[in-house]
């Protein structure tokens, strides 16, 4: 895998989290200001509301850090310096660093004892981070009070939690309502009771596959070489593949994470399944499997019926799409022996290095607090991480029943309720270290499946040996 491929892939969150903290950061100033919030109130301008607080030199002072642009990071600190208005203890200070520089800055920080109190760490590499350590433990941070996330949403070394999401996704189906209403083929099911299985999800995706002549695969003169609208699409960058081993009654590890399991026949089979809807069912569009913009390329270029992908994409690009004209709607995955979707969220962390580890775990507290990112929530970039979003229904309307969503009881059945069942399961970097060197590797191993070049099988099966070790840490 090119290097450039390489930081795509563990850039997801990256993109995202820049993206949210614009929204997050326009609302904190008091501009475009979302017509309502949990409370009840809008909030108001955090840059006024610091101008009008007495200086006081006797704060702590807190450092967190964020890869980004010194724009981004200048949008960030507004936000922050609504919680350093909010009282008169601790004053919060941004520092943005460009994501192609973070890591190195970082590691650079940490060999000369001078990291930040607290800051953003890629999922991948919090439990590395965490066995050399560099984390704080965090277990006891929530306790006392009734805003502790998830329990899915804790990063777990050795039993303690290092880390907590700042927020909740999962993975799910979109697709063009026009396009399934033209070749009259029912909606794919909101309901996790009714989700298709791999078979039905493929027999519709054909019926949604059409070559320049208006021919279906399975027809006689159908042409794949000229195929003008796709039925599907499954995201194929590595981490969100797991899904699909997971589907099949395989993973990637074992449910302690200490046995890689990505060459079971089970795993094998399923990632053959996915490089198939391209090369035999010719369903799919070719997708290599190195970027996550597949909502971008496939859903909203009009040129694919349905998509998989993860919640984000509702605030990050398809309600601009929308906007365009774009007829949407969301669905549960499919399945192939099991209901399965994963959850995953970008890590907050506090540095073991910090002088002020509560100080700085009093800030992240605020900072995860639905109603401090309530911009970014009510415009679906985020989901909440507090249990009361999903089963509490005053609550879920509060989130759910606006504007930038799909109609509520689709989003609810497909989103909400699909992350709280039985099929969500947090991916494998909650539990696992050094899962970034992993799905790199396994990125690069699989790039010949996906254009027919070789098998799953026999690419895994070569190169399981060095699967495993990178696994252990040993590139």
């Amino acid at each position: 895998m090119k290097v450039g491929m390489k930081m795509k892939v563990g850039k997801r969150l990256g993109a995202i989290l820049l993206s949210v903290l614009l929204v997050f950061g326009v609302i904190a100033c008091g501009k475009n200001e979302p017509k309502s919030s949990p409370s009840g109130s809008t909030g108001g301008d955090a840059s006024k509301a610091a101008s009008d607080t007495p200086s006081n030199t006797e704060k702590i002072k807190i450092i967190y850090s964020m890869w980004g642009s010194d724009e981004e990071g200048n949008t960030t600190q507004l936000v922050a310096d609504k919680f350093n208005a909010s009282q008169d203890r601790i004053e919060v200070k941004i520092m943005a660093i460009p994501w192609e520089e973070y890591q190195t800055k970082l590691n650079t920080m940490a060999t000369a004892g001078q990291l930040p109190d607290t800051g953003l760490v890629q999922e991948g590499n919090v439990l590395d981070w965490a066995k050399e350590g560099i984390l704080s433990d965090v277990s006891t941070m929530y306790e006392g009070t009734d805003s502790k996330p998830l329990d899915s949403l804790a990063f777990k070394n050795d039993g303690k939690t290092v880390a907590y999401s700042a927020a909740n996704e999962i993975l799910l189906m979109y697709y063009n309502k026009d396009m399934f209403d033209k070749a009259n083929v029912p909606y794919p099911p909101a309901s996790l009771d009714k989700a298709w299985t791999w078979d039905e999800f493929v027999d519709a995706a054909k019926k949604l596959t059409v070559d320049k002549n208006g021919k279906h695969p399975n027809e006689d003169g159908f042409d794949s070489q000229s195929i003008v609208q796709y039925g599907a699409s499954i995201e194929n960058l590595t981490w969100q593949l797991e899904t699909w081993t997971l589907s099949n009654g395989g993973g990637y590890y074992s449910k302690d994470g200490n046995e890689v399991k990505v060459g079971d026949d089970a795993s094998i089979e399923a990632i053959q399944k996915v490089a198939d809807l391209y090369l035999k069912d010719h369903v799919a569009p070719l997708s290599v499997g190195q970027t996550d913009d597949g909502i971008s390329r496939t859903l909203i270029t009009g040129t694919v019926a349905m998509a998989t992908n993860g919640a984000w994409n509702v605030g990050t690009s398809l309600n601009t799409a929308r906007d365009g004209g774009l007829n949407y709607g969301v669905a549960v995955l499919p399945y192939m022996k099991e209901k399965v979707t994963i959850n995953t969220g970008g890590a907050n962390v506090v540095f073991s290095q910090t002088k002020h580890p509560k100080e700085a775990m009093e800030w992240i507290k605020w900072y995860a607090q639905e109603e401090n990112s309530w911009g970014l929530i009510e415009a679906g970039i985020w989901m909440p991480t507090l249990d009361k979003w999903y089963k509490d229904e005053s609550f879920t309307h509060k989130w759910v029943d606006n504007p930038n969503f799909p109609p509520y009881a689709e989003y609810k059945s497909a989103v909400v309720d699909f992350a709280q069942s039985s099929a969500a399961r947090p991916a494998a970097w909650y539990y696992t270290a050094h899962t970034a060197d992993f799905n790199t590797l396994l990125g690069s191993i699989l790039g010949d499946v996906w254009t027919g070049k070789t098998t799953a099988k026999d690419a895994i099966t070569k190169n399981l040996d060095a699967l495993k070790a990178a696994n252990k840490g040993n590139k």
